[in-house]
């Protein structure tokens, strides 16, 4: 079961709820865009299917993040292969205005006025660069998305 599976499990009106899964093991939440069958730039989250994932050493962000992770830092974890799209990054923030179409990662969830958000992003995020960094350097480079909402339930847990 090496694989890295984003498994999206919750739907607001203009957020997607997921869990980010490494090898099995449940590594954090991410906040998405809302679903759709096509992927609309900063309004979808990512089609279900399987695909690649890198690091972009050479985007924008990337210098952001650089400076901001000295430590640790090797390039943006990037999903790649998205027909039509190209900068598709996991990355922090807690708020469905902060996604751009990306993954968010979060340590915990909170659903408010009919939407998702995720809490300690940064905490999060430090934690699954982390962990994505190390999958790619023992060969695991593919990443499964798949849906796996409960249609009409009411107490939007997890």
């Amino acid at each position: 079961m090496n694989k890295i599976c984003i498994v999206r499990v919750g739907q607001g009106k203009n957020t997607t709820l997921s869990h980010l899964y490494i090898s099995g093991i449940f590594c954090a939440y991410l906040l998405e865009d809302r679903l759709s069958s096509i992927k609309i730039a900063g309004e979808t989250c990512i089609p279900e299917g399987v695909y690649e994932l890198q690091l972009n050493t050479t985007a924008g962000m990337n210098r952001r993040y650089a400076k901001r992770f000295l430590l640790f830092h090797r390039g943006m974890l990037e999903i790649v292969g998205i027909s039509g799209f190209r900068l598709v990054f996991i990355h922090i923030g807690n708020f469905h205005q902060d996604t751009k179409g990306c993954p968010l990662t979060g340590h915990y969830w909170d659903f408010k006025n009919g939407d998702y958000e995720v809490s300690q992003s940064e905490l999060s995020y430090l934690k699954v660069y982390q962990a994505l960094f190390k999958a790619l350097q023992n060969g695991i480079h593919q990443i499964v998305v798949v849906n796996k909402i409960r249609k009409g339930a009411s107490d939007h847990a997890a």
